[in-house]
């Protein structure tokens, strides 16, 4: 079934219903994903990027309901990963006088995934190509999220092919953001931003503000993942900024791990605090939660707090996971502070303070421990701890 976009411009891509994770095993998907690519049927027949190799054939045969790949004049590609390229070489097998156009980061990534490919014609933020009655711009979008990463606009429809930016990991028969469950749609547009593009935040405003200045007005964003924005195109860019300034909620993330129920409990009690004074709060057990899940709601939430036993003079390897992806993203304008448990030693606390600072969240309270098993006075402790906390996260 051929799915149009705009006027000529179609969607060929191909969905990923079944699996679970993506990057490898780093990055966790709940509603499967998609591997956009847009066909424009011009004067020059136009690809704007590629699939996975997996599913080449799902492209191959989208395509050939408007061209044969022997008639495709024009590749684009904005981005040259394997979940957007990696089809190449079936596509060049059948066409090998394709023009290929690319960013000059580009020249890197291609070649290196492809070192069959010899010719690539360069573009840079402003230049431009005719296709017929469409024109296409490029636009040098750096580190959203590699070195080689742009985006091409058509002026005449007012589309902007976005690559990785303001995707979603989401498959759907649908092609259009507003047609399907806006729940699940902006969690998956939360989750992407949070997981792969919040250590680029700077970069991120940057390139907005640049891009910006060009006046390139826009009906539709059609990315690289997940479906396109049509109606009121411009809020995803908006939440970017937001996500990206480090603007935060009033709220705190709470995760710990436990052996036997002890920092559960101080966990518990400090959540009772935070309640106490209006804060609201999500509690996750370290060992059984979804950490990506996790990290999308510590995207917006002012407030992290970590805690876990201490093991073997440390902490917990699943806390340990936690703290590395914390220091990873390098979220904005995030407080901090550390609990646990111990026997003898007790240096959890220490290693997750020491953890949340190279992570760039500020440590805003003391720390609290307790041997063994917390008892009465120490379970009313915590629950002050997290009432003087929330204080904390209300800016007081």
């Amino acid at each position: 079934m051929k799915q149009q976009i705009c006027k000529n411009i179609y969607w060929v891509g191909a969905l990923e219903w079944s699996k679970e994770h993506f990057h490898g095993h780093e990055l966790s998907i709940r509603h499967g994903t998609s591997y956009n690519s847009y066909f424009i049927d011009d004067e020059k027949k136009v690809l704007i990027d590629l699939v996975r190799v997996t599913h080449a054939d799902d492209l191959i045969k989208h395509i050939e309901e408007f061209v044969k790949i022997e008639d495709l004049d024009i590749l684009v590609i904005n981005h040259a990963e394997p979940d957007h390229a990696s089809a190449l070489p079936r596509i060049l097998a059948r066409n090998p006088k394709l023009e290929i156009y690319a960013s000059r980061g580009a020249q890197i990534s291609i070649k290196r995934h492809h070192p069959q490919v010899e010719d690539i014609k360069i573009v840079k933020t402003g230049d431009s190509i005719s296709i017929g009655k469409r024109t296409l711009r490029f636009f040098e979008a750096q580190m959203l999220h590699w070195p080689d990463t742009m985006f091409t606009y058509c002026p005449e429809d007012k589309i902007l092919f976005s690559t990785d930016a303001f995707g979603q990991h989401f498959a759907s028969p649908e092609r259009f953001v507003d047609q399907v469950d806006q729940k699940g749609l902006w969690f998956e547009a939360e989750k992407y931003f949070a997981c792969i593009l919040t250590l680029y935040s700077a970069q991120i405003l940057k390139k907005i503000e640049e891009f910006s200045k060009l006046g390139w007005e826009i009906a539709v964003i059609a990315p690289a993942h997940g479906l396109c924005w049509r109606e009121k195109p411009a809020q995803i860019i908006e939440k970017y900024v937001e996500w990206a300034t480090g603007v935060n909620h009033e709220a705190a993330v709470i995760v710990f791990d436990t052996i036997w129920g002890g920092t559960e409990a101080m966990a518990r009690a400090i959540a009772d605090g935070l309640a106490d004074e209006g804060i609201t709060y999500r509690m996750f057990n370290a060992g059984g939660a979804d950490m990506h899940d996790v990290m999308t709601d510590v995207l917006t939430s002012k407030a992290v707090i970590l805690g876990c036993p201490t093991l073997n003079n440390g902490i917990v390897p699943t806390m340990a996971l936690y703290l590395e992806e914390l220091r990873g993203l390098k979220f904005r304008s995030k407080i901090g502070m550390a609990f646990g448990t111990y026997g003898w030693s007790g240096e959890a606390t220490k290693r997750i303070e020491a953890a949340m600072q190279e992570a760039g969240i500020e440590v805003a309270g003391p720390a609290i421990k307790c041997q063994f098993n917390p008892g009465a006075e120490d379970l009313e402790k915590c629950r002050e701890i997290g009432r003087e906390f929330a204080h904390k996260i209300k800016g007081n």
